[in-house]
């Protein structure tokens, strides 16, 4: 019998050469924010402007391992946007449990369960202790919340490697939309929203070709920056596919109108060192094509400090909330420079800047969310501190229901992550 290994980096090893192993990691990333709020905000029924939260962006734990040559297993539990207006006692959910079979070794594994294999997007699924600044491009995990899990999606999947050829296709069981915070089960004729019949089978795929160095595809997330550990650059092109996902009322107000789901997207990666000291470079974009429906929108508040507001023509919503999904076009770009090693005794700095642009149909202007920041890595991803600056732009709803841009506000944010890996 094999004999196994004492406990090393978070991995236990189940046979002498270490090819099977179990291995667990922890991340946690803490947040001390200032938020100018959206006009009309309350919380808890007082007017605010402005305020400062601290709260738990996102703690993880992962649990993970190859248990033989070809069985593979995963679960991920943690908790996310934990403030002092959430409910008390924070309890943790299951992000991931899947278990997955090698039938061809690297080349096809096919797997099963809730998992973050999804389509569209190399940040679709985002590998969060790794991320460049506070957070990944959200808009990219298209249906957050509202037919999935925090992203994850009860599927069957088949993934792996045919020589610089990456791929991904996954065949999902839509979750209940009446069980989504933002459900609504009036039809407007205005506005699309998801449908509440019985949802049909969603297809999603993700293929890349890899040139440089190759990524590895053991977990669906994918790394933000190798901080200049690794030389990648890829090219890469999803989908996400689901019939009848969406309805809206007729013109008559009679008849219901049901339409498809379709989002496709390219982007391109490229994460290289440039000097001869640690320099390195990150830069990420991508163009999407989302068609929710009609006229379809929703906004986005990260760890909203708001629960309240006063204004109903703000489109936005409360707190922190900004128009980030919708239907129409929308094009992401971030870039980041990591200076020499040892710039400040043993740590150096990235600075970094991001951008989405989106011309949605419900917008009369395009919406342009900035993020930008400096990264002091303190020991790489393993621990580091992040200040960033959000910009959002705030919309008014006009006489026939769409967005008018009235001004933007801001949140300021400092983030410390510890990173277990």
């Amino acid at each position: 019998m094999a004999k196994a290994q004492v406990l090393k980096d978070g991995k236990l090893t189940l046979n002498e050469d270490g090819s099977h192993y179990v291995k667990f990691t922890m991340v946690n990333q803490v947040w001390l924010r200032n938020t100018t709020l959206n006009e009309g905000s309350t919380i808890f029924g007082y007017a605010k402007k402005n305020t400062w939260d601290i709260g738990i962006r996102r703690f993880r734990i992962q649990f993970y391992g190859q248990l033989t040559d070809r069985v593979f297993i995963y679960t991920q539990i943690g908790a996310n946007n934990f403030n002092g207006i959430s409910d008390r006692k924070l309890g943790f959910f299951i992000h991931d449990a899947l278990g997955e079979y090698a039938v061809v070794k690297n080349k096809l594994s096919l797997g099963g369960g809730l998992a973050a294999w999804s389509g569209l997007a190399r940040f679709a699924s985002p590998s969060v202790g790794s991320i460049m600044g506070v957070d990944a491009p959200l808009y990219q995990q298209s249906t957050n919340d509202v037919t999935d899990q925090f992203l994850r999606k009860l599927s069957v999947y088949a993934k792996g490697k045919l020589g610089k050829f990456d791929y991904r296709l996954v065949l999902s069981d839509p979750m209940a939309f009446q069980k989504a915070a933002s459900y609504n089960s009036v039809l407007n004729a205005d506005f699309a929203n998801f449908s509440s019949k019985p949802p049909k089978f969603q297809w999603n795929g993700y293929f890349q070709w890899q040139f440089l160095d190759q990524e590895s595809n053991l977990t669906p997330y994918m790394t933000g920056t190798y901080l200049g550990k690794k030389k990648v650059f890829n090219i890469g092109a999803g989908f996400v596919y689901q019939p009848k996902a969406m309805w809206n009322l007729a013109a008559n107000k009679v008849d219901t109108v049901e339409t498809n789901m379709v989002q496709l997207a390219l982007d391109t990666y490229y994460d290289a060192p440039v000097g001869n000291d640690g320099q390195a470079i990150s830069a990420y974009a991508s163009v999407g094509y989302f068609n929710f429906g009609k006229n379809y929108l929703r906004n986005l508040a990260v760890m909203n400090p708001a629960n309240g507001s006063t204004r109903s023509n703000i489109l936005n919503g409360s707190g922190n909330g900004f128009p980030a999904f919708g239907t129409g076009n929308v094009v992401y770009t971030q870039v980041g420079y990591k200076f020499k090693d040892n710039l400040i005794g043993k740590t150096t700095l990235m600075p970094y800047v991001s951008l989405q642009h989106a011309d949605y149909d419900r917008l009369n202007q395009g919406m342009n969310f900035w993020d930008l920041g400096l990264v002091w890595l303190l020991n790489g991803h393993n621990s580091k501190l992040t200040l960033a600056y959000q910009d959002r732009p705030i919309f008014l709803t006009d006489a026939n229901s769409k967005g008018e841009f009235s001004n933007r506000k801001g949140s300021a944010i400092i983030q410390y992550q510890v990173f277990f890996n």
